[in-house]
């Protein structure tokens, strides 16, 4: 049986690791890159040939891609168990940069706009549910980010009294509460208003700001403060 494979098998011209050497690593497209991090192919396929399949599955969009899981991935001939790991953390690495570049482009988390901003890299992409507290200082900007809750396709459960624990442990006067809603519809449930009036009244009982409650979509957000909920 032929082994798989690998990125040496191809002419010199043609490895994406010596090409990006040569010319930089926007030379490559992302086939190529994503070949370097996975080393080989199969049987039939090498590395890149691979990752352009996996790709044209996804509509050739990273989005589609990251949101692959590792089972999804290891469905694919010459993807087992490390290779899929290493590209859900690839996948998470280039969530957390974009969330990096956008929390240092803003001056305060103050308005639902900037909270998009800053939430929507890391949250986009999703399969499931997360909900995160913002804990803020007096002027509005990040204390700390803490992962409240993880959930199924369409709810997570969340503690009230755990998101005051964090907000009072970090000394924090003001809190956000984030969460996504992985079908791309960010219009709130009852679930999700019962949450924001419970973490609003929690919040004024310890005389902390809650400065809003935001759902993050594919490419939109819903905002409790802008629909005057809050």
């Amino acid at each position: 049986m032929r082994e798989s494979l690998s990125i040496k098998d191809l002419s010199p011209e043609d490895r994406p690791r010596e090409r990006l050497y040569a010319h930089g690593e926007k030379a490559l497209s992302t086939a190529e890159l994503l070949a370097i991090i996975i080393g080989s192919g199969n049987t039939n396929q090498s590395a890149v040939e691979l990752m352009q399949t996996v790709l044209h599955d996804c509509e050739d969009k990273l989005l589609l891609l990251s949101r692959l899981t590792i089972e999804d991935l290891m469905k694919y001939k010459g993807i087992g168990q490390a290779k899929a790991i290493t590209l859900k953390a690839t996948m998470e690495l280039g969530r957390r940069r974009a969330a990096e570049d956008a929390i240092r482009d803003l001056t305060s988390l103050s308005n639902s706009a900037d909270i998009f901003k800053y939430m929507q890299p890391l949250m986009r992409d999703l399969n499931h549910e997360e909900c995160y507290a913002l804990l803020l200082n007096n002027n509005f900007k990040l204390i700390k980010r803490v992962k409240i809750s993880q959930g199924g396709l369409t709810e997570t459960a969340v503690d009230v009294r755990l998101i005051m624990k964090h907000a009072l442990s970090a000394e924090a006067t003001a809190l956000v509460l984030v969460h996504n809603h992985p079908s791309g519809n960010c219009r709130p449930s009852r679930m999700d208003k019962d949450l924001t009036q419970r973490t609003r009244q929690a919040c004024d009982l310890l005389r902390l700001h809650f400065v809003d409650h935001v759902i993050i979509g594919d490419s939109d957000y819903y905002s409790f403060a802008e629909d005057e909920i809050i």
